[in-house]
């Protein structure tokens, strides 16, 4: 099956998004900058952590 480079790309880009903007807004404020930086950097580690986890077999986070 031949998959374009949206397909293979998406999730990864989203993922790198994502932690751009929650260095971009760490380093712009305080207050609701702070919340959306630590949201913004920790989804990234909870989805790979849960990636991981549903390769193991394991239930995952939830």
């Amino acid at each position: 099956m031949r998959r374009g480079l949206w397909m293979i790309f998406r999730w990864p880009l989203l993922i790198g998004l994502l932690a751009a903007l929650g260095l971009l807004s760490a380093l712009l404020g305080d207050g609701l900058y702070d919340v959306v930086s630590w949201l913004a950097l920790g989804l990234p580690l909870l989805v790979v952590w849960a990636v991981r986890a549903w390769r193991r077999g394991n239930r995952g986070p939830l």
